[in-house]
């Protein structure tokens, strides 16, 4: 599996919306988020066609295939961070240049739908991807140095790096008020304890497994999964998805699964009993309300890459990616 190469001051990031619209970012937000990018050190620049917005806040599978190769085929560009997530990425797979992808390989970077895409290009294209804050994320301010740091050690630095626990969460809605935001105490749970090394691959679970029985499913047997699901799904949803996903693939060596928002009512009590289904979870090290997914803060982390995982110490070890 390639590393795209890094990161460094003075680089251009392009931004594109493979699925949702940059419209419904007001033009001052945009303006706001990009003035944070370039205070990093970063050129900004945009994709053709991210302001365009159908009826379904997106844009033509046509506009938004051109600015995904427009951006990997533009030797300036040294990084692609999609606009924010949405519910249509996989519709634009079967229209991609996967030659040309893979004959440049650059940092991509988004999360939640941005799954499907990432996950692909990683299977299709050999080289690691990364789930970690889109570029609407950046204008989070409050809990943004846990969510940099990540970013930075991640896409900017060679040397293998640990990540740990933040020491606080939040599952407001902090892109409607910046100054009134409610945080709690967070920390990592352990359900199985163990240690495993391996590849990792995962991202939002119910668009990975929108994947499955296609071309761009990665082969997830022996990896190390990190699954996270949104709002939209409560604990009888889950369950389901994450059954699917254990049936398509064999020997996972570990699982981390991401903090879930309040509105899923998914309980810790819950989670239990869906885990306690699955008898091989007891004998892989399993970690829950881990900082990535859809509550603030998240890090970064490489969609083929490779990490240690240990139960013991509650940090995940990335050495390749």
């Amino acid at each position: 599996m390639r590393i795209p190469e890094k990161l460094t001051v003075g680089d251009e990031i392009r931004v594109i919306a493979p699925n949702r619209s940059a419209a419904i970012i007001t033009a001052e937000e945009v303006e706001q988020t990009k003035k944070k990018l370039e205070e990093l050190g970063f050129k900004v620049s945009y994709g053709s066609h991210i302001f365009e917005c159908d009826l379904q806040n997106s844009s033509s599978i046509e506009h938004r295939v051109s600015d995904i190769h427009d951006a990997f085929q533009d030797h300036h560009v040294k990084a692609v961070l999609t606009v924010i997530g949405g519910f249509n990425c996989n519709e634009i797979l079967p229209y991609l240049n996967y030659e040309m992808i893979a004959n440049n390989p650059k940092i991509f970077c988004g999360f939640s739908d941005i799954t499907a895409l990432a996950s692909t290009i990683t299977q299709k294209c050999g080289f690691v991807t990364y789930s970690g804050p889109h570029f609407s994320s950046f204008r989070m301010e409050q809990a943004q140095d846990y969510q940099l740091s990540y970013f930075q050690k991640c896409l900017m630095g060679n040397k293998p790096y640990t990540i740990k626990a933040s020491s606080i969460w939040s599952d407001d809605a902090w892109y409607l008020d910046q100054h009134n935001r409610r945080f709690e105490s967070a920390s990592w749970k352990v359900y199985s304890e163990g240690e495993a090394n391996g590849q990792l691959f995962g991202g939002n679970l119910c668009t990975l497994n929108l994947l499955q029985g296609t071309s761009y499913m990665p082969d997830l047997s022996d990896s190390i999964l990190f699954l996270e699901d949104d709002e939209i799904v409560n604990p009888e949803i889950f369950a389901r998805d994450f059954t699917s996903l254990l049936q398509a693939t064999t020997n996972i060596k570990g699982i981390a699964i991401g903090r879930f928002q309040r509105a899923s009512n998914m309980t810790e009590e819950q989670l239990h009993f869906i885990l306690d289904k699955h008898p091989s979870l007891k004998r892989i090290p399993v970690i829950y309300d881990v900082d990535f997914g859809h509550t603030q803060p998240i890090f970064t982390f490489p969609i083929g890459g490779e990490i240690q995982m240990n139960t013991k110490d509650l940090m995940i070890h990335v050495t390749k990616f």
